[in-house]
Order: C-alpha cells, then sequence, then structure tokens
C-alpha cells in the first residue's frame, strides 16, 4: 500500500489529446489534466540535480582486465560490426529501429506511438490491434489482467519480440528493434518485473552490463564503480555498494540495482514492470520521488502495476489491455473511478473479492513453531496455526517475514526453536514435504518453476512418486490430472498443459505453484506473497483457491505486502516488525491504519507501538 504524496500538487488542466486512439476507445476529456510542460514545471523539480557524472569524465588508469567482445561503440555510432537490419534476421519491409538518438523532444511531445500491433505465437494472438501513445515527460500507466499481452507489449518494445503488423513509431521514426541491444541505444531502457540480473557479478558490474566503460581495450573498474555510486545516491540508496555481490542483496536491493541499470543508459523512455512489487513502504515513495525528477527532465515512464492506488499517485494517462486489445485508452490516471477502471480489465467492478469465511473450529495446532532465532535474520518467533485456519503475517518489506517462512519450510537452518507439524519436528525440506507441508515462495522464477519444462510436469513436481509405475511414470496420468486442476483453476491459455511454463504470464505461473500443492495432499501451506505481480481478476481466482483449500481443512500461513489482503483472507493477523513477532489479534478485531502504525514505527515514524 502507498500513501499519496501531500507535496505533490493536484492537475487539473488540460491535456494534449491522443493522436492514434480509436473512435471506439474511451479517450481522456479534454479539460482533466494539463501538458506535462505545465505540470512539471509546478512541481518545482530540477532538471539537473542528482544527474549522474558524463561519460566522458576522467577516470583512474585501466585496471588489466579486457573487455569482452560486442563492446558497445560510443552513443550515438554504430557498433563496430553492426549489419544492416535486414541481415539480422529480419523480414523484408521491416524497419530498423533508428541509429543514435535525435535531438531531445519537448515536454509533452509524442515520443512513442503504437498503432493496430499484432504480435502471434502458435494458437495465441497474444497482441490484436494495440494502440498506445506516450508523451515526454509523462508517467504512462498500462493497466490489465495476467495474459492481457503488457508483457508481450513490453517485449515488442524492447527488441525481444518483432510485431507482425502494425506501425510503431519512436521520436518520429518507424522503429522495429532487432535486438535488446538496439532498443537501448535508441534510448528504451525496460526493468522486468522478473529481475535479469546475474547473481554472481557485482552491483557496478550488473548496472553497466553490456555497456562497460573501457579503454584501450580495458574495463575501468574504478570509473564504472563511481558512476554506479553516483547512480546509487540518486535513488537515493547510496550506502550500497557497487562491489557487493548482487546475490547477497534482498529482493528490494535487487530491485534498485536493477533500476540502476536502467538510467546507466541515456534512455528517454523507461519501461518499469511492477517495480514496486518488492518494496517497502518509504521504498515506494522514494520510487515515485525519481520517477519525477526523470519526468521533469523529459524522460517518459510506462509504469505498469496492479496497485490501482500506485496509479492514482503517481500516473498522469492509462491504456488498459484486455485479451491483446486496447479497450481504453489515455484515460486520466487520478479522476477515472477504480470502477471503470477493473472493469475495463475484467469486467468486474471491485479491486478486491475476498470469498466469505466459516469461522473454524477450536481444534489442536497443526503447525506449532516456539521460539524460532536465526541471528540477524528475526528473534524468538512462536506461532501456531489450525487445521482449517488462514493466518497473516504483515510487516515491511525487511522485517524477517519471508526469512520466518522458509525457515519454518526448513530451506534456512534455525539458530534456536522447533518447528513441528502434526507433533513431527521438522529441519529440512524434504522432511516438511513429506509431512504434508508445501511452499509458494516469492521469488517463483527462481524458486518455485522449472521454466523449461511443461505445465504439467511442473503441477506434479510436488506429488512425482504419485504417477510412477513399475520405475516409469504415467504421463497421461500426470497430464489429466494437471489439467483437471489448471481448468479449476482458470489457466490461461486454457486447456494446454503441455506448453513451457516459460511461455505463461506472472499470473499464470502462480497458479501452478499454487496448484502444485493442490494435487500433493498439503496439509499445511505457506504462501510467500500469493499475489505479487497478479492482477485483480487473478487475485480474485487465488483468493478463491486459498479459501477452498482452508474449507478442505489445508492449514494456511501466508505473508502479504498488501495489508488489505491479509486483513480479507485471514482469520487472525500477526504483525512483525524488525525480526520480531509484536503483535497478533482476530482479523476482525484490528484494521488497516492498525497495522500500519505497528509495522511502522521505529521505521517511518517517531516512538514505539502502544
Amino acid at each position: 500500500m502507498t500513501t499519496p504524496d501531500p507535496a505533490r500538487p493536484g492537475r487539473s488542466a488540460d491535456s494534449p489529446a491522443p493522436g492514434s486512439a480509436g473512435a471506439a476507445i474511451p479517450e481522456q476529456p479534454a479539460g482533466d489534466r494539463p501538458p506535462p510542460t505545465e505540470r512539471r514545471a509546478s512541481e518545482g523539480h530540477s532538471a539537473s540535480a542528482d544527474r549522474p557524472a558524463a561519460r566522458d569524465e576522467p577516470a583512474p588508469a585501466p585496471e588489466g582486465r579486457h573487455a569482452p567482445e560486442g563492446q558497445p561503440a560510443p552513443e550515438g555510432q554504430p557498433a563496430a560490426g553492426d549489419r544492416p537490419a535486414t541481415e539480422d534476421g529480419h523480414t523484408p519491409g521491416e524497419q530498423p529501429a533508428p541509429e543514435g538518438k535525435p535531438d531531445r523532444p519537448n515536454l509533452g511531445d509524442v515520443v512513442l506511438r503504437l498503432d493496430g500491433v499484432v504480435k502471434t505465437f502458435p494458437g495465441v494472438r497474444a497482441l490484436d490491434g494495440v494502440q498506445l501513445e506516450v508523451r515526454a515527460g509523462e508517467v504512462h500507466c498500462l493497466l490489465g489482467q495476467n495474459g492481457a499481452g503488457k508483457s508481450t507489449l513490453i517485449k515488442v518494445l524492447a527488441g525481444v519480440h518483432r510485431a507482425d503488423e502494425g506501425s510503431i513509431t519512436w521520436l518520429g521514426q518507424p522503429f522495429a528493434p532487432a535486438s535488446p541491444q538496439a532498443a537501448m541505444r535508441a534510448g528504451i531502457a525496460t526493468i522486468y518485473q522478473e529481475l535479469d540480473l546475474v547473481d554472481d557479478l557485482s552491483v557496478a558490474e550488473n548496472a553497466f552490463l553490456g555497456h562497460e566503460e573501457s579503454r584501450a581495450g580495458f574495463l575501468r573498474r574504478r570509473s564504472t564503480a563511481y558512476r554506479t555510486r553516483q547512480i546509487l545516491a540518486r535513488l537515493g540508496h547510496d550506502h550500497i555498494s557497487p562491489r557487493r555481490l548482487v546475490r547477497s542483496l534482498p529482493a528490494a536491493g535487487k530491485q534498485i540495482v536493477s533500476m540502476a541499470r536502467a538510467l546507466s543508459h541515456d534512455a528517454r523512455l523507461i519501461v518499469m514492470d511492477e517495480p514496486s512489487a518488492v518494496l517497502a513502504h518509504d521504498e515506494v515513495r522514494n520510487l515515485f520521488r525519481i520517477i519525477r525528477e526523470l519526468t521533469a527532465q523529459g524522460i517518459a515512464v510506462i509504469y505498469i502495476s496492479h496497485r490501482l492506488e500506485e496509479i492514482r499517485d503517481i500516473g498522469d494517462r492509462v491504456t488498459v489491455l484486455k485479451d491483446g486489445r486496447t479497450t481504453a485508452a489515455n484515460l486520466p490516471a487520478r479522476s477515472t473511478p477504480t470502477r471503470e477502471l477493473v472493469s475495463r480489465m475484467t469486467g468486474r467492478t471491485i479491486e478486491y473479492v475476498f470469498p466469505p469465511r466459516a469461522s473454524t473450529a477450536a481444534t489442536e495446532p497443526l503447525l506449532q513453531v516456539e521460539g524460532l532465532t536465526r541471528e540477524g535474520e528475526f528473534a524468538d518467533a512462536s506461532l501456531s496455526v489450525r487445521a482449517g485456519e488462514i493466518v497473516g503475517i504483515a510487516g515491511l518489506v525487511g522485517s524477517g517475514r519471508s526469512e520466518l517462512l522458509e525457515t519454518i519450510f526448513g530451506a534456512r537452518r534455525a539458530d534456536r526453536g522447533t518447528v513441528t507439524l502434526n507433533g513431527k519436528r521438522i529441519t529440512s525440506i524434504g522432511g516438511a514435504v513429506r509431512a504434508g507441508m508445501g511452499m509458494a515462495p516469492e521469488e517463483r522464477k527462481s524458486q518455485a518453476l522449472l521454466l523449461d519444462e511443461p505445465i504439467y510436469r511442473n503441477m506434479t513436481l510436488s506429488s512425482f512418486a504419485g504417477y510412477a509405475r513399475g520405475g516409469f511414470t504415467d504421463t497421461g496420468k500426470e497430464r489429466a490430472a494437471a489439467a483437471e486442476t489448471a481448468a479449476a483453476l482458470e489457466l490461461r491459455p486454457r486447456g494446454d498443459v503441455n506448453r513451457p511454463i516459460r511461455t505463461l504470464s506472472g499470473g499464470n505461473q502462480q497458479k501452478v505453484v499454487v496448484g502444485r500443492w493442490l494435487l500433493g495432499g498439503t496439509k499445511l501451506l505457506l504462501l510467500d506473497e500469493p499475489t505479487r505481480g497478479v492482477d485483480v481478476g487473478a487475485r480474485a481466482e487465488l483468493y478463491q483457491v486459498i479459501h477452498d483449500l482452508a474449507a478442505r481443512g489445508v492449514g494456511v500461513l501466508m505473508v502479504s505486502s498488501e495489508v488489505p489482503e491479509v486483513l480479507g483472507l485471514a482469520d487472525r493477523v500477526l504483525v512483525m516488525r524488525e525480526g520480531h513477532l509484536i503483535h497478533e489479534a482476530p482479523a476482525s478485531e484490528i484494521d488497516e491504519a492498525t497495522v500500519l502504525d505497528l509495522v511502522m514505527a521505529g521505521s517511518l515514524m517517531e516512538g514505539e507501538p502502544a
């Protein structure tokens, strides 16, 4: 949840009319929003504050390491060995991405326009005539359910995919980048929802990966570290060492590194896909500060989020996608009713749809955690979960929530304390699974999925032995069981469990992770950010799945950064701050304001909770 910046003035004057939206698509009415030029000037941002050092700044001498092959040429010049687009895999008649960058556009000028863009994959029309218009200095929000085409659209802009039909204009020129590097050189940087960082490289090496600074064939490590430190300071995270390995950072720190990589390029459009998903409350406010500074300098931002309150805080205009089509274009971000936005995405009119909960019987605890401690992460954690009960843990990112769940599951070794499930001591992942415990982790791609395997194989991982006979697996039985679960979860695309799971959207991948434990006879399910990056439609379906599990007697222990989600789903709520469980109450007896006061005391507010 985010809090609007009280220093940010309201926006109420005219906004330029879109140039390419179809007649049937609702557009922003005249008189709703000022042009970016007027609005940014009124906010008083400085175009030069906190800017990174120039590329030709003197740097220390080389340190003896050769630059890799394929080193990009200086900004505005083609790299050595670049070939015409038609030699790089384009079909005849396709336009290459513009080489170099024209002069910077004025605030309010159209920098990007898509008209009738189509992209198809075998059996799927992922984009079906998408229209989009983005102006310099604006935050253009892109909304849609998982599977609506947002990820495909991002990849078309980033040079990962090429559009099959339609036109894309960037800075007044036809645009069809042959590769992500070509898109970067043209001035489009993308921060993906699933971070594309190299864990075993340093922060600085990740920030400048693919365009390393070099002189005479040698990398300039100290200069790179210096520039990285400047960018991190600009992002409000100068405490992160440029030489620190990325794998040692928490999820929020990795997000900052991904943002630093985008800012290390001379980007004129930054695409941010769920950038706040792993950020704490105060870090989201810092993110918005950075975005406002960037747009004050004329940089355009495409902002994708499923948190509608963020759209109102930071957005200027909104475009909505559904089933690969643009259903609404250039809507005013602050004044368009939530009911209309949700309806354009899903056909429903409310954002949170919590199924009704029946009261649970007071039975013996299924899970018992006593005095669990990991030095430096959390201390003396004690809790219990009964069969059929949903217990939610609320707290800031970095408070120890995820680490606590992973230790309960046996993925981390506790320094002190015990975990028991149905009276059986749990000390390892194998023991947890055999005892009937399952977990859907926060980082689903790196921790929960085999991305190159089909859906059915990922869904049957926890119950694989049940499909074996005489030393061989019964693949038909596997597929049938997975197909039944996929239908119950309304997995999209429908009816194809042979599809590689990496081709699914983030929300549908999360459904597969949850579905895995539906097949495994799970008694207790641990959920770490179960709806992270999941749209409002899929979110409601996941809520129903979680409630159905509880109704069948499965205990659920969940962590979520969405306080309304914790209160709406859970029977009991635990509040965690700085590694300690500091409060427990029935969900019906605690409200959102109280939870926020508890989790932020000593972090964003002065004083301690009463």
